[in-house]
């Protein structure tokens, strides 16, 4: 733990830091990693009228970024199995601290906030014990580590700040990785993806699994409503054949809610959900599949599907005031239904929600 001296100078340090709120640049609804013309790998914001609002460069590539809830700041994480992520001044890429993995940890790529932005919550790996962890940082103290708590499972990727703002939602993914075998999945054979809460003290609240046939379903990514409804994007590491559901909901206390498409359009996906949203007006739940290069929209009361609509490398996806907000490999932007901008931008895999 922190002593209150090194506390208290970090919080005297914390007022000289910048300040600004997210109008100083922009206004961005989103968050997403990307990569220019030229190579050079960059965090942008983007609007949800598809208008870039700003970027800053990134030393490499990156996967997703948390979100300071008051200040433009934020968290990129590198594509995982990373050991380092950049707490960023978005006004101007300033690098405000650089976080390391303790020795026997890596970063999954993502992260969350508390609700007064003083503390970041990262997702890890404890990859010679194999078992996940959540890693605690002091913001005020320059994102000094304050420990870490169990995640409640293996692989921990994703994970979310409960609407109640005093719990944290974990998507398990359920596989073992260990850096010296790089992206390598060691486990699939007992792999055991699951849901976890915790509260902010790191207790565990509760979990639930994917029924024992779905064990290789790997649960990766997740979007909130207001009521407390998680939904769940998963990839499917077992046989081809089998090309089970990618779509889950949850209320906690009861079990996950599967949906899909019928076969046909399900098959599409080819075993592959890369992000998951829930719509703007709370009414709808969509995935997307770069692998299919479509979006699975999903009424989100009734479990029915909606539509599908086929947009070239899609991954990102996030809520907005029309719907669903999306971006691509290709560079398209745009309102899921209506004309796409396109940009001179690679965007990766996830739009990270600003103020949520």
């Amino acid at each position: 733990m922190v002593s209150r001296r090194r506390m208290l100078a970090g919080l005297a340090a914390s007022s000289l830091l910048p300040s600004a709120s997210w109008a100083s640049v922009g206004t961005p609804t989103f968050l997403s990693a990307a990569r220019a013309p030229d190579g050079r790998f960059l965090l942008a914001g983007l609007t949800d009228a598809g208008e870039i609002s700003f970027t800053i460069p990134l030393q490499a590539r990156g996967h997703a970024a948390a979100a300071h809830p008051a200040r433009a700041e934020a968290v990129a994480f590198a594509r995982r199995p990373g050991t380092f992520a950049l707490a960023l001044d978005c006004r101007d890429g300033t690098v405000l601290a650089r976080l390391e993995a303790p020795e026997g940890r890596h970063f999954y790529g993502h992260g969350a906030f508390s609700p007064d932005g003083a503390r970041l919550f990262t997702t890890e790996n404890d990859y010679e014990a194999g078992l996940g962890v959540i890693g605690i940082w002091d913001v005020a103290a320059g994102y000094q580590r304050l420990g870490e708590v169990s995640s409640g499972g293996v692989g921990p990727h994703e994970m979310r700040l409960m609407p109640d703002g005093q719990s944290l939602v974990v998507a398990n993914g359920g596989i073992e990785t260990h850096p010296d075998m790089g992206r390598a999945k060691l486990n699939l054979p007992t792999m055991a993806p699951n849901l976890s809460y915790l509260d902010l003290s790191g207790a565990i609240l509760e979990t639930v699994s994917l029924p024992p046939a779905l064990h290789k379903n790997s649960i990766r990514h997740l979007a909130l409503h207001a009521d407390g409804t998680v939904a769940l994007a998963m990839q499917w590491q077992g046989a081809e054949e089998a090309a089970p559901p990618l779509l889950g909901l949850h209320r906690r206390g009861g079990d996950i809610r599967l949906l899909q498409a019928p076969e046909r359009l399900h098959r599409a996906l080819d075993g592959y959900a890369g992000s998951v949203a829930i719509s703007g007006d709370g009414r709808a739940v969509a995935i997307t599949s770069p692998r299919g290069g479509v979006v699975h929209v999903f009424d989100l009361a009734s479990g029915q599907f909606l539509q599908a609509q086929p947009e070239d490398d899609v991954c990102g996806i996030g809520a907005s005031a029309k719907g669903f907000f999306f971006a691509t490999g290709t560079g398209a932007v745009g309102t899921l239904g209506e004309a796409a901008r396109q940009h001179h931008l690679q965007f990766d895999n996830h739009l990270v929600p600003i103020g949520t």
